[in-house]
């Protein structure tokens, strides 16, 4: 099942945006769920995961205390609220799912196109 992420956009430095990931005729049944970021000529980075069921939460620490990831059971989303949000927080934002409780890209799958967030400073 392929995830898709919507909700970037172009912002000024200090705004907010908020992107969301769904799986279209489809329920979520991974343990986890994760958001990662890759900027231009950078690796595909962490940022944020929250279980499924427990709603327990991970951060990076790069957007601890600015970001928040939840997620709605009743409409089989999961979101990233990205407040305080920085230049170097332009990227292209992806989110996938895992079995595990982990930070590296390689334990998630079910990515989908992303989602472009531009933080014009």
């Amino acid at each position: 099942v392929q995830l898709q992420a919507s909700g970037g956009g172009l912002v000024q430095a200090g705004g907010s945006l908020r992107l969301s990931c769904a799986a279209p005729g489809r329920t979520f049944s991974s343990y986890a769920m994760g958001w990662f970021r890759q900027a231009p000529g950078k690796e595909r980075e962490f940022v944020a995961r929250i279980v499924w069921r427990s709603g327990f939460r991970y951060y990076a620490d790069s957007v601890k205390g600015r970001f928040t990831i939840s997620r709605d059971y009743a409409k089989n989303t999961v979101y990233l609220q990205m407040n305080s949000l920085k230049p170097e927080d332009t990227a292209v934002y992806y989110c996938a799912a895992s079995a595990l409780l982990a930070t590296r890209p390689d334990a998630y799958d079910s990515w989908g196109q992303g989602t472009l967030v531009t933080v014009s400073s």
